[in-house]
């Protein structure tokens, strides 16, 4: 990913950032909005994220065989989509899987020229939901400088600007969405000089290109030289994942210590870290590398982690959730 200004730290490769998330506290100006997925993990129904992780799906297999990049869920038709990379990062090429939610593969697409795959959304339509992706990349760096929406056709390819490209920052980069599909909010986190930030909007006003932010903050929370790996919105919440795959036991993160994943929030309200914990969700991995965030609608609410496991060409995915 790309480089978040830290005060006092050095410019870091890769997907090295600031970070912090909090969650679902269903408010929008001011008054809590009734959730038939009501929770009481915290006061405000943030999910707590020092709550034991559930297993959802381990070890399953995508159509590519890389790791997964994001992950998001059509809470309506009981689908899950995942987004891997093709090759080498500066590409942009994706490839889209489809799967239903025991983890069985139900069709892709491949996406050229459409970024690295660090966040994903799925805003319902009925039987054929809406696709939000990264679109146009940077041929330096391979992450997109919009963002896109598209409907799934199993074996289709897709170039990118074949549908139109959202681009809510002018002169911004490494732009990826997120959908909170309970309160039609649209978050897009990106850069511009050397900040890495988030706006939320309205859904319907976004798609029509009416860029009014209802919220706009600068990303805090994740330590210096942290591996960021995802994120997500939900309510009045973001959350973000960072860390990095297992080492040898002699190295700076052996299994047997069982991973340096980190799950933060921040209030999208006050732009404020609110929590920040260590996860040990699907240590037992071999690989066990974090990627990826993503909420599905049950009731109550599930926050997931997306792993991923195996060897170089033959990656498989896992995902580990937290409930309200």
């Amino acid at each position: 990913m790309y480089v978040a200004r830290i005060p006092g730290a050095s410019r870091m490769k890769r997907r090295h950032l600031l970070g912090g998330g909090a969650a679902a506290a269903l408010a929008v100006g001011g008054g809590l909005l009734w959730s038939p997925f009501a929770g009481a993990a915290t006061p405000d129904g943030r999910f707590a994220l020092d709550a034991d992780a559930q297993k959802f799906l381990r070890e399953k297999a995508l159509h590519h065989t890389t790791v997964l990049q994001s992950f998001a869920f059509d809470n309506t038709n009981k689908h899950l989509y995942v987004l891997q990379l093709i090759g080498e990062e500066q590409d942009g090429d994706l490839v889209l899987t489809k799967l239903d939610h025991a983890g069985a593969k139900r069709g892709h697409m491949r996406l050229n020229g459409f970024g690295h795959g660090v966040a994903m959304g799925v805003e319902p339509a009925g039987s054929a939901p809406w696709i939000w992706t990264e679109a146009d990349a940077n041929p330096d760096s391979g992450y997109g400088r919009g963002v896109t929406r598209f409907k799934f056709t199993d074996g289709k390819t897709l170039t990118s600007g074949s549908s139109p490209v959202f681009k809510p920052v002018p002169g911004s980069t490494s732009n990826t969405p997120s959908i909170d599909a309970l309160n039609n909010r649209i978050a897009i986190r990106y850069r511009k000089d050397d900040t890495v930030a988030y706006k939320i909007f309205k859904l319907s006003d976004f798609t029509n290109q009416t860029y009014t932010a209802q919220h706009t903050f600068e990303q805090t929370g994740i330590q210096s030289g942290e591996t960021f790996q995802g994120w997500c919105l939900h309510g009045d919440c973001v959350y973000q994942l960072t860390g990095t795959s297992y080492t040898a036991e002699t190295g700076a993160n052996p299994p047997s210590k069982k991973g340096n994943a980190h799950v933060s929030s921040i209030d999208v309200t006050t732009g404020e870290l609110k929590e920040r914990k260590r996860t040990e969700a699907a240590y037992s991995l071999g690989f066990r590398e974090p990627e990826g965030l993503a909420v599905q609608l049950t009731s109550p609410p599930r926050l997931h982690m997306g792993f991923a496991s195996g060897t170089r060409g033959a990656r498989k995915f896992s995902l580990y959730y937290k409930a309200q």
